[in-house]
């Protein structure tokens, strides 16, 4: 079964602010980011326990041609994935993990 997704709240905000960084640059590029991060999130909701725990319950996985990780946890009673980051990799990765459930 297909999970879905919901994004924290700060993790829509850290998805905004990329994409009009990208956007800024080359819609090209802006475009091909949002296509990364979807297609990532299929993938997570198609076998979310697929990717590692990082810390406790978080997990994460990296996008290939972007310098970004998506963070989330699995509510497995609700079968969602909770995105709490879309993170920056030259960020202080002790900010990953703010969000509890």
């Amino acid at each position: 079964m297909k999970y879905r997704y919901i994004y924290d709240p700060r993790a829509i905000t850290e998805y905004e602010e990329a994409i009009i960084w990208y956007s800024e640059r080359s819609e090209l590029v802006s475009e091909n980011f949002v296509l990364a991060v979807n297609e990532k999130l299929d993938e997570i909701c198609e076998h979310p326990t697929r990717y590692r725990n990082t810390k406790k319950y978080f997990r994460e996985t990296f996008l290939k041609k972007y310098p970004y990780s998506i963070v989330y946890f699995v509510e497995e009673d609700a079968k969602t994935v909770v995105i709490v980051s879309i993170f920056h990799s030259s960020r202080n990765p002790k900010k990953k993990y703010k969000r509890q459930p």
